[in-house]
């Protein structure tokens, strides 16, 4: 079997990070910081130094502000519904996934807020796309920084510097890919999926927010400390309600060094192996909607329907895409694909040429056959 999904989460786990996970579900079993016994501070002990990671990657100062929650979503929707205010204007983009798009459509509903979007004049959103639509009704401005269809990067540090506003950046594709750098970009909120290039289990995500941005919870519950207000006073137990996945967050720690660790190489394989695929595509007469890019992602489209070819390719070749709308009903309406969508191959870095190969040939076979 070949996987190539890893847009989805990635199908390589390195070994220390399935083994962080596997030592806490055997060796761990206690609540960080919700008690005093040596078990509990044991396991606060490794949530600790994974935020204390976490903040240095991504260099945000305040380790307090780097919060856990159990995927990229959750995180998305906490900044969100924290920071649109109601009857304001919120700026966001096509390219947006529905991690975006459907709480802003909730609050749209419910609070009034107005959305706005930029669509890109160029491959990309750009300062160019975004600025003209911000104005002093703004409350926030919401983006993407490596949209999830087309693995194409959007200028999100150059758009940050130009906005008085608050940026909630989306870096589910983006994370471990890339050096992102919030202090630089002037982004106030970083959403993080620790299961794609960060290479941890699933059930993990993480919320980094800077100082001068103050975030309401979303989800209410036991904290382990002022238990006897309504709220935490203070972060990261203000917005860490219930228990925190230890196990996944042990292996965050490790999954993130081996994405630091390995970045340079990543890099160089990805786009080097989705220009081979790119080329071929365009060579058999495929509709590609990507360039090379360091994310592995490669979108294009056929005479059949995506959904049709992925599936051909996972029954009979045993290589498994995705194809589809992706969650980003938006950017298929911008491409023109939202009748058949698109097939999508998203690339680890440990995809070898053979791997490729079999792809390829198999693309082939499909394409005479139509």
């Amino acid at each position: 079997m070949i996987y190539f999904d890893n847009a989805a989460t990635s199908g390589f786990k390195p070994s220390a990070s399935v083994n962080s996970a596997i030592n806490a579900i055997k060796y761990l079993n206690a609540n960080p910081g919700r008690g005093s016994h040596k078990l509990s501070i044991l396991a606060e002990e490794f949530v600790f130094r994974t935020r204390v990671k976490l903040s240095k990657t991504f260099n945000n100062e305040h380790i307090d502000r780097v919060i856990f929650t159990k995927n990229c979503t959750e995180s998305l929707n906490t900044a969100i519904f924290s920071l649109a205010k109601p009857n304001s204007e919120v700026v966001t983009t096509v390219t947006e996934h529905n991690s975006v798009l459907r709480p802003l459509f909730a609050m749209q509903r419910r609070f009034g807020v107005k959305i706005k979007f930029a669509k890109p004049k160029l491959d990309r959103i750009t300062k160019d796309d975004i600025l003209p639509l911000v104005s002093k009704d703004t409350s926030l401005v919401v983006l993407n920084a490596v949209s999830n269809v087309t693995g194409q990067k959007n200028d999100f540090e150059d758009i940050g510097k130009h906005l008085s506003c608050p940026l909630v950046l989306d870096g589910a594709q983006a994370c471990g890919h890339i050096d992102i750098n919030l202090k630089e970009i002037n982004a106030n909120c970083l959403a993080v999926a620790g299961h794609k290039g960060l290479y941890s289990t699933q059930g993990i995500g993480a919320l980094i927010f800077d100082g001068e941005t103050e975030i309401e919870p979303l989800t209410y519950g036991g904290s382990g400390a002022d238990t006897f207000l309504e709220v935490p006073l203070y972060y990261p137990e203000k917005l860490e309600a219930g228990t925190l996945n230890l196990p996944a967050i042990c292996s965050l720690f490790d999954g993130t060094d081996y994405a630091l660790e390995n970045l340079n190489l990543s890099n160089k394989r990805l786009i080097n192996n989705t220009d081979v695929i790119i080329s071929y595509l365009k060579k058999i007469g495929a509709k590609v909607y990507s360039e090379k890019n360091p994310f592995g992602i490669v979108a294009f489209s056929l005479s059949k329907s995506s959904f049709e070819v992925s599936d051909l390719l996972s029954t009979k070749y045993e290589i498994l895409v995705r194809g589809g709308y992706h969650c980003a009903p938006k950017m298929h309406e911008f491409l023109k694909t939202k009748e058949s969508g698109l097939v999508r191959v998203s690339l680890a870095m440990q995809n070898s040429e053979s791997e490729i190969e079999r792809f390829l040939m198999a693309i082939t076979e499909i394409n005479n056959s139509l």
